[in-house]
C-alpha cells in the first residue's frame, strides 16, 4: 500500500476513534457530561492520539531503517563489485536509479551489472512498505482499542490529552534544533575528511582560488571571501539607508492610507524569486553600468569591463534586502511606546528630533536585528551572485571587477559527475563550515553590542 493511503487510513481509524470514544464516555454518563471527568471531546482525543501517534512513529522508525537494510540486501548482491567505497557508492545510485523504472512500469536491461541488485532492491522494498503499512494499521487500530476500553467517567482524559500535546509542541520545537545540530555535525564529518586531503594552512591562506579535477587544485578562500563580504557590503549601503529611511517615513510621517499601500508594496520584494532578480541584474543592471562606466561609456573611464561585476550584484541584492531592512525596523519603531513620543514632543522637541533622539535609539537594538538578517540574507546569496557577478575567484578592490562568493562556488564544487570523495568536492563543505562559523560570531558580536547598548539606555 502507498504511503499516502496508509496515512488516510491511519486519520480514518482515529476519526472514527475519536467519535466513538466521545460517544462511549457520554453512554457511560448516561448522556450527559456532568458525570464525567472531562469534557466528552477529550475521551475522544485521547482515542484518537492513541490511534495517531504511536502508528506515525512506526512509520517514521521504519523509513528511517529500511534504506540501510535495502541498500545492505543490493550490496550484498553485488558482491565483489562493490568492494571500494566509491564503486560501491556509483553502484548503488544505479541500483536505486533501475529499481525506480522496475516500480514505475519500466523495462531494464537484464545483462546490466546492477541488475540482480536492483530487482532484489526493488523487491525488498516493495516488501518493507507493504509490511509498514500493515503493522502501522494494526497498531493504530490496537492503540484506538486500548484508549476505547479504558474510557469511562472518572478517566482523567484532559490531563492526558494536554499532556501529549505538550510533548508534541516541545517535539516541534526540537525539530529545528535537531535539525540545526545535524546540519552542523555533517558540516564538521566531511570538513574533516577535506582537512585529511588538503591541507588547512593553503585553504585558510591560500591566495588563489583554481579547482582542477584532474589534480593539482588550489583551493584558497581568501578569494571567496573577499567577494562574498565585498558583494555584501555593497548590498548594505543600498538597503539600511533605503530600508531604514522607508521605515521612519512609513512608521512616522505616512498617513493610513499611505502606509497601508507602501508597506505592502515593499513586502512585495521579499517574495520575487531571486533567479528573477538575477535576470535582473544579467539583462538590465549590468548593460546600464556598462554604458556609465565601460569603456566608451559615458564617463569614459573604462573601469567596467563585463555587465558581471560585483556592482551588479550588489545593487541588485541591496534592493531584495530592502524589505528585510524596512519591514522589520518599522515593526521595532511602532512598538517604541507612545509616551515616550509625547514626553520628547511635550518637552518642545520637533517630530525629526524626536525621531533622531528619542525613537531611533529606544528601536536601535531591534534595528540592528533587521540589518543582521539582512546581512545573512545577503551572505547566502546564491542566484544573483552566480548570474550578475560572475564566477571569478579574485582579490581586487575594483567594484567594477567581476568576482564571486563562497556560496556560488559550494554549487559549483557539489555540480558535475567528480569522485564524492575527492578534495575539489569536500571543500564545499569546508566552505560552508566556514560561513557557518563567520555567521554565528557576527551574530555574537552582534548581540553583545546590542546588550551593551540596552544596558546604557536602560
Amino acid at each position: 500500500m502507498p504511503l499516502f493511503w496508509t496515512f488516510i487510513v491511519i486519520l480514518l481509524i482515529a476519526a472514527a476513534g475519536f467519535w466513538l470514544g466521545r460517544a462511549r464516555a457520554l453512554q457511560a454518563a448516561g448522556g450527559t457530561a456532568r458525570g464525567l471527568h472531562s469534557l466528552p471531546r477529550y475521551y475522544g482525543w485521547n482515542v484518537a492520539i492513541w490511534a495517531l501517534i504511536p502508528a506515525f512513529l512506526l512509520i517514521l522508525v521504519w523509513l528511517v531503517i529500511q534504506p540501510a537494510y535495502v541498500n545492505h540486501i543490493a550490496l550484498q548482491t553485488l558482491g565483489t563489485a562493490a568492494d571500494s567505497a566509491s564503486s560501491a557508492s556509483l553502484l548503488l545510485s544505479d541500483v536505486h536509479r533501475l529499481a525506480r523504472d522496475l516500480g514505475r512500469g519500466i523495462a531494464i536491461d537484464p545483462t546490466a551489472v546492477a541488475y540482480d541488485a536492483s530487482v532484489a532492491a526493488y523487491t525488498a522494498n516493495a516488501t518493507g512498505r507493504f509490511w509498514m503499512s500493515v503493522a502501522a494499521i494494526a497498531l493504530s487500530v490496537a492503540g484506538a482499542a486500548w484508549a476505547y476500553t479504558r474510557t469511562n467517567p472518572a478517566f482523567r482524559a484532559r490531563p492526558r490529552v494536554e499532556a501529549a500535546v505538550r510533548v508534541l509542541l516541545i517535539a516541534a520545537a526540537m525539530i529545528a534544533i535537531l535539525t540545526t545540530v545535524g546540519i552542523v555535525i555533517a558540516l564538521i564529518f566531511n570538513t574533516i575528511a577535506f582537512f585529511r586531503a588538503y591541507p588547512a594552512l593553503d585553504f585558510f591562506f591560500g591566495l588563489t582560488w583554481s579547482p582542477s579535477f584532474g589534480g593539482g587544485s588550489q583551493l584558497g578562500i581568501l578569494p571567496l571571501l573577499w567577494g562574498t563580504l565585498y558583494i555584501s557590503f555593497i548590498a548594505l549601503l543600498v538597503a539600511v539607508p533605503l530600508g531604514l529611511f522607508a521605515a521612519i517615513y512609513l512608521s512616522e510621517y505616512a498617513s493610513p492610507k499611505v502606509r497601508a499601500l507602501g508597506k505592502p508594496m515593499l513586502e512585495i520584494l521579499a517574495g520575487i524569486p531571486t533567479i528573477v532578480y538575477g535576470l535582473f541584474a544579467l539583462a538590465t543592471v549590468g548593460p546600464l553600468l556598462m554604458q556609465i562606466f565601460g569603456p566608451g561609456g559615458l564617463l569614459g573611464v573604462g573601469w567596467m569591463r563585463g555587465g558581471t561585476a560585483v556592482m551588479t550584484a550588489g545593487l541588485v541584492m541591496g534592493v531584495m534586502i530592502i524589505p528585510f531592512v524596512s519591514s522589520l525596523s518599522d515593526d521595532i519603531i511602532n512598538a517604541v511606546p507612545q509616551s515616550l513620543r509625547d514626553g520628547s514632543l511635550g518637552l518642545g522637541a520637533t517630530r525629526s528630533e524626536t525621531i533622531r533622539q528619542v525613537i531611533l535609539p529606544a528601536a536601535l537594538p531591534g534595528i540592528a536585528g533587521a540589518i543582521l538578517l539582512a546581512a545573512s540574507r545577503a551572505i547566502g546569496e546564491t542566484m544573483i551572485v552566480v548570474m550578475g557577478a560572475g564566477a571569478a575567484g579574485a582579490l581586487s578592490m575594483n567594484p567594477f571587477d567581476a568576482m564571486t562568493t563562497v556560496t556560488a562556488k559550494i554549487v559549483s564544487q557539489l555540480t558535475g559527475d567528480a569522485d564524492f570523495s575527492s578534495p575539489e568536492a569536500l571543500v564545499a563543505f569546508a566552505l560552508g563550515m566556514t560561513l557557518f562559523v563567520i555567521t554565528l560570531a557576527l551574530n555574537i558580536l552582534a548581540m553583545a553590542i546590542v546588550r551593551k547598548y540596552r544596558e546604557q539606555y536602560e
